[in-house]
């Protein structure tokens, strides 16, 4: 079960991240802003690093976890926003439909 509360706090700050509109303002001048691979990645390793704040899910803090924890922040949160946007579920669009209906919101 905490596996799962980790990814799901790692999915919400990428969502917030990347397509929160406090971002706007930046994300135009950084494209790093607008992808949720990479800031699945970053989400992941911050959420492991405050872990210790939380009793929803307790990590160890090595570096091997905290990296190992990063990469599935990085994966699942890139298939969640690739499978669901603010207009729902996005199953049978392309890549580049998929980026248009997430980028616009």
């Amino acid at each position: 079960m905490e596996l799962i509360y980790f990814i799901l706090v790692s999915q919400g700050l990428t969502q917030i991240l990347c397509y929160g509109e406090i971002f706007n303002t930046i994300r135009p001048a950084h494209r790093f802003f607008t992808c949720p691979m990479c800031i699945g990645f970053w989400a992941g390793l911050f959420v492991w690093a405050l872990s210790c704040y939380t009793t929803l899910f307790i990590f160890d803090y090595t570096i091997v976890t905290g990296f190992f924890l990063a990469c599935l922040s990085s994966g699942t949160s890139y298939t969640l926003s690739m499978l669901i946007s603010d207009n729902g579920l996005q199953l049978g669009m392309n890549k580049e439909e998929v980026q248009d209906v997430t980028h616009n919101n």
